[in-house]
């Protein structure tokens, strides 16, 4: 058992394989340890969250140590009968790797029972294991920019099925018309870890009539009273979304925190209008944003410091201030011109929006697809018109830091590890010595980086998947690296060199494209060691 930094709040302890990881999964989950907050099984690594008010590293990991790992998981009764058209564009490969035929693959694929070991990468998608060990095959050399949703694949001793179109590099051997995840199911993942699943070819078998639930309802995003406010979005050159403080307890589906990638902002313009801190806004990237309401309101914006003006019914207009509240009228226009600098501004109504909640969540996930869909020109959005209980507006706001501006250099302390021992001295000393330039494909899901020189692995072993946190550092083979946001994927399968501080992640996710960061590491790479008080 070796215990590796993450974060300031996140450890990943490495096992020596599946079964060990499994065994202490659910060893923590049937005896938790006060203060662990989550934990994200993968094939070797169980990742761990906690609450340093609680625990230390080395306190959790002292309480780790002596768990049993010798037990191993009964097998579920739940068996998931999968119909898949073998015609994968990989599957000729799979052959000539395995050097079998191609019949003989399907008959393998399809004569093994799997177990849903764990989820992640994408909701509802299941890591399979118990598969014939002669489909063991390497992930593709060159990722494929998008795999189509229901694509059955194998990489390394797992199976899988994609749950919606994703880039990924695993083998693709077929297809199902199987929905991996659904919302209108309860729960909306159809693999759960510990599920048995077998694969059978709709070529030989025909297919099982599914069951219907229950009809469930469509739920609009907003729910209108009549009589309420509302606000009609005039203009939205990028749509914005609605966030919160997080998405939590679903990491057993697959599905990650998301959240407002500013969080001190967000809380800041709920306390401008007084409501509660956690409350819905509305995430917006300026530059264009307009929207009219219809009837008084108080508002308040935050995060990037963008011009407002706020045009009234008789045509007049006026200059708002961010940071501080701002009373409405019936017909008010209000715009948000470009910000000189930082990336995202959040919009608070007074009584908050009357939006529904996905998972426990009215965050709106980019990568996975939970939450309200983005709010987009013609969209009307209703206002909360219940604000008994709230309290008084707040006048002495200020934002948590300078927001950068395009061009500008900022830095981030760093956390090394967990696979910083996966670089040469030359590449961890590239990490902090030259400056990183945010790309434009830079979004929610990570920011991506560009640096003169690549930072330099001492091998091209492939890693298996393990957890990620947010503000992780994840470098793909091209030595570019990833710095990871809020919707990044639960797992993945490049080493990470090192996590920001969770204290400059509300500084990250305003790095706008063309500033350049400075990576400052605040720690070394060392292994845990559990404490003995």
């Amino acid at each position: 058992m070796r215990f590796l930094p993450v974060s300031l709040t996140t450890l990943t302890v490495e096992l020596a394989d599946l079964d060990e990881t499994l065994a202490l999964f659910a060893s923590l989950e049937a005896d938790p340890v006060e203060g662990v907050t989550d934990m994200v099984p993968a094939a070797r690594t169980l990742m761990i969250g906690f609450r340093p008010e609680k625990l230390t590293a080395e306190t959790l990991a002292a309480k780790i140590v002596t768990r049993d790992l010798s037990a191993r998981i009964a097998p579920s009764d739940k068996l998931v009968e999968i119909p898949v058209t073998y015609n994968g564009e990989d599957l000729a490969d799979v052959a000539g790797l395995t050097g079998l035929s191609v019949e003989e693959v399907i008959r393998r694929h399809t004569d093994s029972e799997f177990t849903v070991a764990f989820c992640g990468f994408a909701p509802g998608f299941g890591y399979l294991v118990g598969g014939d060990p002669d489909l063991q095959v390497p992930r593709r050399q060159s990722p494929r920019t998008k795999i189509p949703a229901g694509s059955v694949a194998l990489a390394g001793a797992f199976s899988g099925v994609y749950p919606q179109a994703s880039p990924g590099g695993w083998q693709i051997i077929g297809t199902t018309p199987e929905k991996m995840w659904d919302l209108s199911r309860d729960p909306p993942a159809l693999f759960q870890p510990g599920y048995r699943v077998r694969f059978f070819d709709m070529a030989k078998k025909t297919v099982p009539v599914t069951e219907r639930g229950p009809e469930i309802r469509e739920v609009p995003a907003t729910h209108q009273a009549p009589g309420s406010v509302t606000l009609k979005v005039l203009a939205a050159p990028m749509p914005a979304l609605f966030q919160d403080l997080g998405r939590f307890g679903q990491t057993g589906q697959g599905v990650s925190a998301s959240g407002a990638l500013d969080q001190a902002a967000l809380k800041a313009a709920n306390r401008v209008v007084g409501n509660p801190t956690g409350m819905a806004c509305l995430e917006i990237i300026p530059g264009g944003f307009s929207f009219e309401i219809s009837g008084r309101a108080v508002i308040a914006l935050t995060g990037a410091p963008c011009p407002v003006s706020i045009r009234d019914a008789s045509g007049r207009t006026v200059s708002a201030t961010t940071y501080r509240s701002t009373a409405l009228e019936a017909g008010d226009v209000v715009t948000l011109g470009h910000a000189p600098a930082g990336m995202r501004t959040y919009l608070a109504v007074r009584g908050g929006f009357a939006v529904s909640q996905v998972l426990g969540s009215t965050s709106t996930d980019t990568l996975a697809v939970v939450g309200p869909d983005p709010v987009t020109m013609g969209a009307m959005l209703a206002v909360n018109g219940e604000t008994k209980g709230l309290s008084a507006v707040s006048l002495d706001e200020t934002p948590a830091f300078a927001h950068p501006a395009s061009g500008e250099i900022v830095t981030l302390d760093v956390i090394m590890g967990p696979r910083s021992d996966w670089f040469t001295q030359a590449g961890l000393a590239t990490l902090s010595n030259q400056l990183w330039t945010v790309t434009p494909q830079s979004n929610r899901v990570g920011i991506r980086l560009a640096g003169e020189h690549a930072l330099e692995r001492k091998d091209k072993a492939e890693l298996p998947s393990e957890g990620t946190a947010t503000g992780a550092i994840q470098v793909p083979h091209s030595g570019q690296p990833v710095l990871f946001l809020a919707d990044h994927p639960l797992t993945g399968g490049y080493p990470v060199i090192g996590t920001v501080a969770e204290y400059h992640l509300d500084l990250a996710g305003q790095i706008p494209v063309n500033a350049r960061i400075r990576f400052r590491p605040v720690t070394t790479f060392a292994d845990i060691q559990p404490s003995k008080g």
